[in-house]
């Protein structure tokens, strides 16, 4: 389906420039923009993933990686095709760099999103698997038809995006979960094809202009993005413009797309990253892709009570009240909290979304 797209603008030669995302790609008629999904049809831009996705399922909130967002709920998950990066070392490639409709196997409007969502009992959905900042219309659309259903919503993003559709993307967003990829422009340049400084002006713009519930996440690559050095300049620049209450995600690498000669993260990296971001005096640090519980565990930052132990996804121990708080000394957890009953575990449920499987 080819939707009309926001964020355009026609150039005296017959093109037309996308004003999605910093990569600014110029189109000629029938020509599409690096994320594959941007085209230029009958001289305007197009969306044409709109309505289509590579697949539904329902996760486990902690897998986005979401940490202090109604942890041990479920969250109805989605993504289409496609990505406004070019990272050399994708954990996704199968889809963020498809460049085959086919992947694109199911479809459904935001109103039968939203429905599935609440037949599912999921609190949230997200936008996932390949980055909803290219599909923003689609994305928003089915916001709306979340939120008049009290269902919240999730972007899981590399938060490459300029100022004004930032500003009305985010308006839609309960929460994100925002790729830090590396903390060089060199690293961006070399391995994503792309620049540090609008990842920083993202989250700097989530923490300072809007309500939205945030954490980052790091995929540690050896000897790419994983230096004492690095790794003390970014934590020192999360506490000094962030805070020190913004969870910091460190995750595992595993050799992929076209960086299958680089070796997995050890797990003595991600501790090591994990001790010099709490040494640098950020509350709350995960490590990610690991059996390590202490690595998963939620402690109280004044009291240092373990609150909410997990193994990957799952949750063994959970004692924050439902108002956010450390039922020890009450001190008061950062993040969104409700009542708590029982984890939504670490399974991973598929769901067919066909028209023609639905009564």
């Amino acid at each position: 389906m080819a939707y009309p797209a926001r964020w355009w603008h026609a150039l005296p030669d017959g093109r037309i420039q996308c004003d999605l995302c910093p990569r600014d790609c110029k189109l000629h008629e029938g020509q599409r923009g690096l994320c594959f999904v941007r085209k230029m049809e009958g001289g305007r831009m197009v969306l044409t993933t709109y309505g289509r996705s590579s697949g539904f399922c329902v996760d486990p909130i902690e897998k986005k990686p979401l940490n202090h967002f109604y942890p041990g709920s479920s969250v109805f998950s989605f993504g289409t095709a496609g990505c406004n990066l070019a990272c050399k070392f994708c954990q996704n490639w199968d889809i963020s760099k498809s460049r085959e409709t086919d992947t694109l196997m199911d479809q459904a409007s935001p109103d039968e999103i939203a429905i599935a969502a609440e037949r599912a009992g999921c609190r949230s959905v997200a936008f996932t698997y390949n980055d909803p900042v290219i599909f923003a219309e689609y994305a928003m659309d089915v916001a709306d038809a979340c939120h008049a259903r009290g269902l919240k919503t999730v972007a899981v993003t590399a938060g490459y995006i300029h100022d004004e559709p930032r500003r009305v993307f985010y308006a839609k967003m309960d929460a994100a979960n925002v790729d830090l990829k590396a903390f060089t422009d060199d690293f961006y340049v070399k391995l994503t094809g792309a620049h540090l400084q609008p990842v920083l002006d993202t989250l700097v713009y989530l923490k300072r202009e809007t309500d939205v519930w945030f954490e980052i996440t790091t995929l540690l690559i050896p000897s790419h993005n994983d230096s004492d050095a690095e790794l003390e300049a970014m934590s020192q620049w999360i506490l000094r413009e962030l805070g020190p209450e913004v969870p910091l995600h460190f995750s595992a690498f595993h050799p992929d797309w076209k960086m299958q000669d680089v070796p997995s993260t050890p797990a003595s990296t991600l501790s090591r990253a994990r001790d010099i971001a709490l040494k640098a005096g950020l509350h709350y640090v995960y490590t990610g892709n690991v059996h390590d519980t202490t690595g998963g565990t939620t402690f109280c930052p004044d009291c240092h009570a373990p609150l909410i132990v997990r193994d990957w996804y799952r949750i063994e121990h959970y004692s924050v009240t439902p108002d956010g708080h450390c039922p020890h000394c009450g001190h008061a957890i950062a993040g969104r909290f409700g009542t708590f009953s029982h984890p939504f575990g670490n399974r991973r449920i598929p769901i067919s979304m066909h028209r023609e499987d639905r009564a």
